[in-house]
């Protein structure tokens, strides 16, 4: 072996410190004394480690000491929520009937047999009681466990999904059906095991069969009187899951206005929903969802409730959505008049409504559009529903033209129709880059 490879072979067995030690001045004695070496030998270790430090470390005596974070900081931090985008509602687990599940583990729990090689009859029968109602309590413990767990927190989710499920289900009804199911569950597994326990511990074979008849019977009986909760949830499932989902990333045009002002001829005609249109007030009773393709974009029409002329404490579940819609979504607004008086609301009080409505959501994109312009003969009848302020200068000249810059449409005789979808058009494309400007600042700051 020549002399350059002994010399290679030779540092490659030195550890790496000692050849940094070596060559280094902290070797050569110009800083003796700070670092004692006598008596010592550092030794160098290959490991690798994923986690990043992550130690926090304060100054005391000119010297790095590391904090220790008590036990409430670390709890603290780790059940800090992580909010959801919106379509948690179609990552809602398949809830079967709670009398299929019931009978499912019946007839599971029926096959269990007992442990192989006991010899003794009674030993043999206790056996068998134990598992069995062991396997009835988990085979009907684990389906709830499961939906407890995927059936999200109603703090983890976003604002607008909040709102929709407190104003489709009722204030706090989500909450106290998972309570019922989760208290369902920890009841079923307290009594399985205290009667899988008593039937272990039987002393004969007829003792043992007795108790693990009266054990499959209590636990059925428990399961039959609260596996209503079970339903509950099943139809909560449904309703939620039935909710049309919202891209936050894609512009939305929400349609607004009093009840039965055509708001929903109007989403039919601009884009692919197609919402129950009759003449009756509150036709829609929930959040629907249509899409309109403008060069390639696709873009998102929601056609909501109507709103009445109240106050917003005062207001219905269904008002309440339209308002949810318009705080908590990216939306641009079109606001639909209709001042032929035929909705069941007067001219007068659809100003009001409008101007309420204005003022809240400044901020938004707005569009405003006059339907059933084609009944629209002169000036409009004066309702008896109007009150006093119906002479105010503003309202007169709202009951003819309706707001300034308002588009006239009417579906049936198709009049405006094209001004008004290249308006709407115009629209959506200033809201995406609204929408994607907000990201990139977003995203500025996060970075």
């Amino acid at each position: 072996m020549s002399a350059i490879s002994t010399n290679l072979f030779q540092q490659w067995r030195i550890p790496t410190s000692k050849q940094l030690l070596r060559n280094s001045k902290l070797h050569r004695g110009n800083y003796a004394g700070l670092f004692p070496m006598s008596g010592s030998e550092v030794c160098s270790t290959l490991c690798f480690c994923k986690k990043m430090q992550t130690s926090t470390y304060e100054v005391v005596s000119s010297s790095y000491v590391p904090m220790i974070k008590n036990k409430t900081e670390i709890d603290k931090e780790d059940a800090t929520p992580k909010l959801e985008t919106v379509g948690a509602f179609q990552k809602l687990p398949m809830v079967m009937p709670s009398i299929d599940i019931l009978y499912s583990a019946l007839k599971k729990a029926r096959r269990v047999s007992p442990t192989k090689g006991i010899a003794n009859i009674a030993k043999r029968e206790r056996n068998k009681g134990a598992k069995q109602l062991d396997a009835l309590m988990k085979e009907l413990a684990v389906p709830l466990r499961n939906y407890m767990d995927n059936f999200p927190n109603k703090r983890h989710l976003h604002s607008y999904e909040r709102s929709l499920i407190e104003l489709t289900l009722g204030d706090g009804n989500y909450e106290k059906v998972l309570g019922r199911v989760n208290s369902l569950k920890k009841k079923l597994v307290s009594v399985g095991k205290e009667h899988a326990s008593l039937c272990a511990k039987s002393s004969t074979k007829r003792e043992a069969e007795e108790r693990l008849t009266e054990g499959m019977k209590k636990v059925e009986e428990i399961f039959k009187s609260e596996g209503n909760a079970v339903d509950d949830l099943l139809n909560i499932a449904k309703t939620l899951r039935a909710v049309p989902v919202v891209d936050l990333e894609t512009p939305t045009l929400c349609l607004v206005g009093a009840p039965n002002v055509g708001k929903s001829s109007l989403v039919r005609e601009l884009s692919t929903g197609k919402p129950e249109v009759c003449n009756y007030p509150f036709t829609t009773r929930g959040i629907l969802m249509g899409h309109i393709i403008v060069n390639f974009e696709r873009f998102q029409v929601t056609d909501t409730p109507g709103l009445l002329k109240r106050h917003d404490e005062d207001r219905n579940n269904l008002e309440k959505l339209t308002l949810a819609v318009l705080s908590h979504l990216p939306t641009a607004v079109l606001y639909v008049h209709d001042l032929t008086g035929e909705c069941g609301t007067s001219p007068s009080d659809q100003f009001f409504i409008y101007k309420d409505v204005r003022e809240k959501f400044s901020d938004h994109l707005w569009i405003d559009v006059v339907s059933k312009c084609d009944l629209l003969q002169g000036l409009p009848v004066r309702f008896i529903t109007e009150g006093t302020d119906a002479e105010d200068p503003e309202i007169v000249r709202y009951r003819k033209e309706g707001p300034d810059g308002a588009i006239h449409v009417s579906v049936k005789s198709e009049n405006g129709l094209n001004e008004l979808k290249s308006r709407v058009h115009e629209v959506l494309i200033s809201q995406l880059a609204r929408i994607r400007n907000e990201s990139t600042i977003e995203e500025a700051c996060n970075g």
